[in-house]
């Protein structure tokens, strides 16, 4: 896993932010905010949905309205994009439990291999897990965070990540070939 972001190369990562253009946001500077904001919300939004599903919107806003309010308790400037990362995860969560809709909807930025059918098959698998086992999958299978951290984001022991791990796999792997979505 790099520094900054997610594991997988072949997706972008988000943009590196300044130190000082950091420190500058968390001292009121609204050019600087702005610059932050727009560097983190397109990592924001593609942890929010796999995790918020049709409510990955209002999730993003919220976490974007989280890390505003809180800059200022940010201390380490590098440790940015993981915060920001416990946040997003964090109000997805809170966000999809929230929810009673169950209408599927087109993930955002989730990535298919150039067939848009394969995106509304796994979009419509996901659905069918909970909130919990896709914050698992994302952490793990998206971010590539090991266990122990994906339970520290979670506020859960390793064991539970563990366990909501394998089960959310098998589920989605059940759901999938019943959907037919294993071509």
């Amino acid at each position: 896993m790099g520094e900054d972001g997610p594991a997988d190369s072949a997706e972008a990562g988000p943009a590196r932010v300044p130190d000082e253009t950091i420190r500058r946001a968390q001292r009121g500077d609204l050019i600087a905010l702005h610059d932050l904001l727009d560097a983190i919300t397109p990592y924001v939004r593609r942890l929010c949905g796999p995790i918020a599903l049709q409510d990955a919107p209002d999730a993003a806003q919220e976490t974007l309205i989280v890390v505003f309010r809180s800059l200022g308790t940010l201390r380490e400037p590098a440790a940015l994009f993981g915060w920001v990362r416990v946040i997003a995860v964090r109000e997805a969560v809170r966000i999809a439990r929230r929810s009673s809709r169950s209408v599927p909807a087109e993930l955002i930025d989730l990535p298919a291999p150039g067939d848009p059918a394969l995106a509304t098959d796994i979009h419509d698998v996901l659905d069918r897990l909970s909130p919990e086992h896709r914050a698992v999958l994302t952490l793990r299978d998206l971010e590539g965070l090991d266990e122990q951290t994906a339970g520290a984001m979670l506020g859960v022991p390793t064991g539970t990540v563990r366990s909501r791990l394998f089960r959310a796999r098998e589920c989605f792997r059940r759901a999938w070939r019943s959907e037919g979505g294993a071509r």
